[in-house]
């Protein structure tokens, strides 16, 4: 069995996440390739080698240009902050790598455009991590739309609500300040909502009204940053720069309109990411805190009415390889088949999904919600399709190579 060696840069939430995955993988699938967790690399020398040692990593650099050159690498796998993304895939994709990177693909269209042409002439594959297409109930949904089940599509509604920030004394985190996250809301969970809507129903959105409220405008700074602060400006809080909450209408290029809500302000609501999707025959909803199943209202049944689909059938995508039926799974699942579905495609050299062109349709649509809300002028169309697109964004600006 030939050995896929991977090296993984950032260690924190979704680190953990995408090791968990890395180390499961191969006891779960009966795959062609054997995953060897041979690296992972971070900023801080101690931390990452604790962080080794906890999630089994086989060795640990502070260096990742390094890492990204070395020979004993197959795999780079992109956990870091988005400002990071493009620096690094570019490098691994020239140094002919596979690539699998974090959500959403860049923090600016421009790189993004970079990356996408940087993948479609690389030797390396490359896939952005949308997990959530790969949670057994969301993969259904998709099969049975296709299916004709639910007819034609008319209605998407989306909804992805947290509350970790609600209280104003939680500290200015990197994920609020737009030069390292480029969004708030909006692209943190707001792209995996724009992701899952276009994955079930096949459809891309078109155009979109928007708008976005900061709510919380300046915070407390890390306790790490404030001696550092002060001693510059004697300040202890630091501005807020991106977004607390999405909310945009939206039109699909087959006919069905949509509402998306994305906020980090919803009391209560932990990670309520949910779906529903209306058509001329029924209706399917997705609910991630109900992960394992499915609601699906039929309107030829004899007695209509919502039923509940329980996915835990050897026949449900990916539910072959866990438990016996009613066994339930759980989030860190979706990361497993995400790098299952990864190594297969490396494995038949076919092309992953979602690729860096599907990741930068999500962009093109993130970029149309953010000059919707910023200039208030109402309707914003999304740019032509993403291969095009990223042609004319790359020609009427070069991005940098670092």
């Amino acid at each position: 069995m030939s050995v896929l060696r991977v090296g993984m840069v950032g260690y924190a939430f979704m680190g953990a996440a995408h090791s968990q995955a890395w180390r499961a993988v191969n006891r779960v699938f009966d795959l062609p390739v054997r995953v060897e967790m041979t690296t992972v690399c971070g900023r801080d020398g101690d931390a990452v080698a604790a962080a080794a040692q906890r999630l089994g990593w086989q060795s640990h650099t502070t260096d990742w240009q390094t890492l990204v050159a070395r020979d004993d690498i197959d795999v780079i796998d992109i956990c870091t902050p988005g400002d990071s993304h493009a620096q690094i895939a570019l490098a691994a994709l020239a140094a002919g790598k596979h690539v699998l990177c974090e959500k959403p693909l860049a923090n600016s269209l421009t790189e993004a455009a970079a990356m996408v042409q940087a993948a479609a002439s690389a030797a390396g594959l490359a896939m952005c991590g949308f997990n959530y297409r790969r949670v057994p109930a969301a993969a259904l949904m998709r099969r049975m739309i296709a299916d004709g089940r639910i007819g034609q599509i008319r209605h998407v509604r989306a909804q992805y609500l947290q509350d970790w920030i609600v209280d104003p004394q939680f500290p200015l985190v990197w994920r609020l300040q737009k030069e390292k996250a480029g969004s708030g809301a909006l692209g943190d969970i707001g792209s995996h909502i724009v992701d899952l809507t276009q994955y079930v129903t096949g459809q891309r959105i078109t155009g979109v009204s928007a708008l976005t409220e900061t709510f919380v405008k300046e915070r407390p700074l890390p306790t790490a940053s404030r001696g550092l602060a002060a001693s510059r400006d004697g300040a202890s809080t630091g501005e807020v720069t991106v977004d607390d909450a999405a909310l945009f209408i939206a039109r699909l290029d087959g006919g069905a309109i949509a509402t998306y809500e994305a906020t980090r302000f919803a009391t209560g609501r932990k990670n309520a990411l949910r779906i529903e999707v209306n058509g001329s025959l029924g209706s399917l909803v997705f609910d991630l805190e109900r992960l394992n199943e499915l609601s699906y209202y039929d309107s030829a049944a004899a007695e209509p009415g919502f039923s509940t689909i329980l996915v835990t059938e050897p026949h449900h995508p990916y539910m072959d390889a866990w438990w016996p039926p009613g066994h339930i799974i759980g989030y860190e699942h979706s990361f497993t088949h995400q790098a299952r579905d990864f190594i297969e495609a490396i494995a038949t050299g076919t092309q992953p999904e979602p690729s860096f062109d599907d990741a930068y349709s999500v962009q093109l649509v993130l970029d149309a919600v953010q000059q919707s809300a910023s200039s208030g002028s109402g309707w914003t169309h999304v740019r032509g399709g993403a291969v095009s697109a990223v042609r004319r964004t790359v020609e009427a600006a070069p991005p940098p190579v670092s």
